[in-house]
């Protein structure tokens, strides 16, 4: 009777064994140093957070006879759609994508010509959760409009509404400055006044850079119309952190430095986040970038999908994270899930000076019939994605 139970309990697991196989593809862009040497891009950034994901993945896999294995690779973007062709060539069929938002889309029909489920780790372009968006695409990555809506949430909540924008001359860093003006609009806010600082290139980081920055910046952002509080919208990275203490009228700052508005860091210890930090710190001997939390927060929903969907086809799992029964916990206070109307994982923002959380959006009292995490983002009837009707 004991060899029979045993035997039958060997068929069990054979029958609901399971090999998830997923690749994160990385797509390394030139760049200028970064302006602080405590901002290098370590070179397992990402992968040490997709590492972690096989991890916690495995130790409930393990039960159910499944299996996950992660490929991780890194290319120049010239050499990215082959990259991806030879992944999808070798049988996987669920990508973790690190990629600009240019790149994205085309990277998502390729995909999705091979029936393989895309989960984007970084890019933060609003229009992919638009009308670009693919339904074949999960973002895991918050947008624009929801670090923009966070940082209005905060400053409307302090009783700041007047706001003097500062954005980059950069494409990326125009996207953001949008972002904000829709929150302006969405909550109440009043940009009262706007300058563009034109990104000029050269060395962010000599002696001469940062005299010259502390001579320009005063200068640059003198008389500005009465405000409380400094918006900085510099997705480049190339002004933004040199804005605190060197404007003309001192203010608060918000948004690319400052009070920055991110989806995890390195000294979050809140909802168990302590453990969590220590056991990548063990792993990896740093701290944790955004990127790697979202890499890992990409393969724990590919994990959670598998572990309660019993399956690895992807339309299934794609259905599955869309549905109203998929709710993963991600160390942010609730349960997150997907808008299934552009595949946008609904989740809070921490805000983050350099050194705790000083708060967390959505604020208290920013309402939504459905849900607060809808206040941050598009909500469904301000989206024009239509792929996943």
């Amino acid at each position: 009777m004991l060899a029979a139970a045993l035997c039958l309990g060997a068929l069990a697991n054979d029958a609901s064994a399971l090999d998830v196989r997923a690749a994160v593809l990385r797509i390394d862009y030139p760049r200028l140093a970064p302006n602080s040497r405590y901002e290098r891009v370590p070179e397992d950034d990402g992968f040490a957070g997709a590492q972690l994901a096989d991890e916690d993945n495995g130790t409930t896999g393990t039960f159910l006879g499944h299996t996950y294995e992660t490929a991780t690779v890194a290319v120049p973007p010239e050499e990215a759609d082959a990259a991806l062709a030879e992944i999808l060539a070798g049988g996987t069929r669920f990508i973790v994508l690190m990629a600009a938002d240019e790149d994205v889309p085309r990277l998502a029909d390729a995909a999705a010509a091979e029936g393989a489920v895309v989960l984007n780790a970084l890019a933060r372009g609003t229009e992919l959760r638009d009308g670009e968006c693919r339904a074949n695409m999960l973002h895991i990555a918050p947008s624009n409009a929801m670090t923009a809506d966070a940082v209005a949430q905060f400053a409307l909540w302090k009783r700041w509404p007047r706001w003097f924008m500062v954005h980059g001359s950069n494409p990326e860093d125009r996207k953001l400055a949008e972002a904000y003006r829709r929150a302006a609009t969405k909550f109440g806010g009043r940009i009262v006044e706007e300058r563009e600082f034109e990104d000029t290139g050269g060395s962010r980081r000599t002696d001469t850079g940062y005299v010259l920055v502390q001579r320009q910046l005063p200068v640059f952002t003198q008389d500005p119309e009465e405000h409380e509080v400094v918006i900085a919208a510099d997705n480049s990275d190339v002004f933004a952190p040199y804005l605190p203490f060197n404007l003309w009228t001192p203010r608060p700052t918000m948004g690319s430095a400052g009070l920055r508005p991110v989806s995890f860091h390195g000294a979050h210890e809140a909802w168990g986040a302590t453990q969590f930090q220590r056991r990548f710190e063990e792993l990896t001997g740093r701290y944790i970038r955004e990127s790697d939390y979202q890499v890992w927060l990409a393969l724990r929903v590919l994990g959670e999908a598998v572990t309660r969907a019993s399956t690895i086809e992807p339309q299934a799992i794609l259905d599955y994270a869309l549905s109203d029964e998929f709710e993963l916990a991600a160390f942010k206070g609730v349960p997150v899930t997907f808008r299934p109307w552009n595949g946008q994982l609904r989740q809070p923002i921490l805000l983050y000076d350099g050194r705790i959380t000083v708060s967390v959006s959505p604020q208290d009292g920013f309402l939504h019939q459905v849900s607060p995490l809808d206040t941050l983002g598009l909500d469904a009837p301000e989206s024009s994605c239509s792929a996943f009707d």
